[in-house]
């Protein structure tokens, strides 16, 4: 795989304000769910349990993974058809885990493809994770 070479990830993701934000944990932890709300408070939908990253210049790059492009599972509904962003930057990546610290000084990193992104953890009950999505995004995120 070359770095401009686009590889898949096993991610949800939506844009916000034209950053993108993966959000990861187990199955079942609610991923489509936070997405369908972020959705719902006005974010767009890039994709569900699977995207494409690409690094370029510095930046890393969602789309939506073929397969899947447009369609999102909804628990006790199925899998309906959504509008989606063809790309945006990634900005942040949440990981929906149990274990999650209640108070942090600062993002942790992760590398993906040589890239930095900022990453953080949050419980998927601890309230209104939509808007602490929203709040990690302006506080923690990267910039465009």
């Amino acid at each position: 795989m070359t770095m401009s070479q686009p590889f898949a990830r096993q991610s949800t993701c939506v844009a916000i304000g034209g950053r993108a934000v993966l959000i990861e944990g187990p199955s079942g932890a609610g991923k489509s769910s936070l997405a369908l709300t972020l959705i719902d408070r006005g974010a767009e939908l890039i994709g569900d349990d699977g995207v494409l990253l690409r690094p370029s210049a510095g930046r890393l790059w969602v789309r939506p993974h073929p397969h899947t492009r447009g369609l999102m599972e909804v628990r006790n509904l199925g899998i309906l058809p959504f509008a989606c962003r063809d790309e945006a930057p990634a900005a942040l990546l949440v990981t929906l885990d149990a274990d999650a610290p209640r108070f942090i000084e600062a993002a942790d990193s992760l590398d993906i493809a040589g890239i930095l992104l900022p990453a953080l953890r949050l419980t998927s009950d601890g309230g209104p994770l939509a808007l602490k999505v929203e709040l990690a995004l302006l506080h923690y995120g990267l910039r465009e």
